[in-house]
């Protein structure tokens, strides 16, 4: 079973030889620790002054330090035992008592106010009679407390209040200045690197949308170049068809030209006399007798064209070496009949 612990009051009770002196004593030094402008030595003399008859057998030093130490159950303790053990006249000596140490100096501290209704209250001792008891005391009535809460109290007690409201009011306007300054120091500091981060993805926006761009004109120039190289590639492809087939036709020609001497020699070594040169030339121009002057220039042209010597420059040798022969044939024929006509 756990062991009980007293508290400081309590074991002052215990010891004590009369436990209703003992909480009186706490009562009035609970009055006196609330003096004004009085010492501790004071304090404690007029405390032994008042309970002098007192029995309690103990000394005042604990009873003061638990008095300072504000100690509400103690007090509230030492209530419950007055009121327990007294008398209304006990009662009434002991709010007498209680106004005495408390208005020694004419002076009633605010605090002592509220603890002689306090204590009255406690002892059952009515509004009425204490402040009868109070004015026979003092020869003052004992008027409404002052509420320390309101102006008007610290006006009258503390003269510099208002210039101290001022200051605390001045204080609090520069404080609120300076935290609206910080706050819209802050604001346009937020504001200012919005704007950058937006300028800074704008810039970027517009990077990518470059690069974009020439990637699309370079990939549009590779397009190009390849659609220009495929042109080239078919025209160049079309000029060798074209030449292959202009190298067929003529070796066709050559071939019908070859069997047609093949077959004139023929007919020459089967007929008389052979033609003389004038139809010779005619014949390689591939004109008949009477043609005219014009007729023989346009047949030598298409027959340069077809013959020449350059357009055989793929082939063999021996192929460049026969249109070489064939190209001067056709040339001496026409220069022949150019003469003659």
């Amino acid at each position: 079973m756990p062991i009980a612990r007293f508290s400081p009051f309590e074991l002052l009770l215990l010891k004590s030889r009369s436990q209703v002196d003992t909480a009186t004593l706490l009562l009035l030094a609970w009055v006196l620790v609330h003096r004004q402008h009085v010492s501790e030595g004071q304090r404690r003399r007029r405390l032994a002054q008042v309970t002098a008859q007192f029995r309690h057998g103990h000394e005042l030093g604990p009873v003061m330090s638990i008095a300072h130490s504000q100690d509400l159950q103690a007090i509230q303790l030492a209530a419950e035992v007055v009121r327990k053990e007294c008398g209304s006249e006990r009662s009434l000596s002991i709010i007498h008592q209680a106004i005495t140490v408390a208005t020694d100096d004419g002076e009633l501290s605010l605090a002592n106010h509220y603890i002689l209704r306090f204590l009255a209250d406690l002892l059952n001792v009515a509004p009425m009679t204490l402040n009868t008891l109070f004015k026979e005391l003092t020869g003052t009535p004992l008027a409404t407390p002052e509420d320390p809460s309101r102006d008007a109290y610290w006006q009258t007690h503390d003269p510099d209040y208002h210039a101290r409201k001022a200051r605390e009011a001045e204080a609090a306007e520069r404080q609120h200045q300076q935290a609206h300054a910080r706050a819209e120091q802050q604001q346009r500091k937020k504001e200012q690197r919005h704007q950058q981060k937006q300028q800074k993805q704008q810039e970027k926006q517009q990077r990518q949308e470059q690069a974009r761009q020439a990637r699309e004109q370079e990939q549009q120039r590779q397009r190009e170049q390849t659609r220009q190289q495929e042109q080239e590639r078919q025209r160049q492809q079309q000029q060798r068809e074209q030449a292959e087939r202009e190298q067929r036709r003529s070796r066709q020609q050559d071939s019908r030209q070859q069997h047609h001497q093949e077959h004139r020699h023929r007919q020459q070594r089967a007929s008389p006399p052979p033609p003389d040169r004038t139809t010779r030339a005619l014949s390689v121009l591939g004109l008949t007798p009477g043609a005219t002057r014009v007729e023989v220039r346009h047949a030598y042209r298409r027959m340069a064209q077809l013959h020449h010597p350059d357009r055989f420059y793929s082939e063999s040798e021996h192929q460049v070496a026969l249109a070489s022969a064939r190209f001067q044939r056709i040339k001496n024929a026409y220069d022949y009949l150019m003469q003659t006509y």
